[in-house]
């Protein structure tokens, strides 16, 4: 595996350096040796982030975490991103594809994923066009985070969703 590690606002030290490379190079035995590793790391105030991004066969893994120790983050990521790869090798063989640059090895062994994404309910309602202002007064008394509504000024679905510190957003299609 390849690093390419940044810092933003932070000296990306040697020990620090060695750190990412030893935690996120346990992931080596997914990756062919070829896969590139993009490691950011920053800070503001007391915030320590980490992002990596590993592109994989016209997908990429991602992860970002933060905590008050950089160290700590880099342990949160690496655990996340393997959690990643378990969900992605069983896609990968659900579609019968090609596993680009992963490991044969890990192609081939069998991982029982407990996080599997199952629709378990489905809900039909009828779109009536209201107003966004009037969608959020609706998701507020229906207690959700997000509404999905029909546009009244432009008769195209939209989604209206709670954001912090209450204030609200706005998803409209192209």
């Amino acid at each position: 595996m390849h690093f390419i590690i940044t810092g933003k606002n932070i000296d990306v030290t040697p020990g620090l350096k060695s750190a990412v490379e030893d935690k996120i190079g346990k992931l080596e035995k997914y990756f062919t040796p070829d896969t590139e590793v993009h490691v950011t790391l920053s800070v503001e105030k007391d915030r320590h982030k980490i992002e990596v991004t590993i592109p994989v066969k016209g997908n990429i893994i991602r992860s970002e975490q933060v905590s008050n120790d950089m160290y700590v983050s880099v342990d949160l990521v690496e655990e996340i991103i393997e959690k990643q790869m378990k969900k992605y090798k069983n896609k990968i063989i659900d579609r019968s594809q090609d596993g680009g640059n992963l490991q044969r090895d890990y192609m081939e062994q069998d991982y029982s994923d407990d996080s599997e994404i199952r629709i378990v309910r489905t809900k039909r309602f009828g779109f009536k066009p209201m107003y966004p202002e009037d969608a959020c007064v609706q998701m507020e008394l229906l207690g959700h985070n997000f509404y999905v509504f029909r546009n009244a000024e432009t008769d195209e679905v939209n989604v209206v969703y709670k954001r912090r510190g209450n204030t609200y957003g706005l998803i409209e299609p192209d």
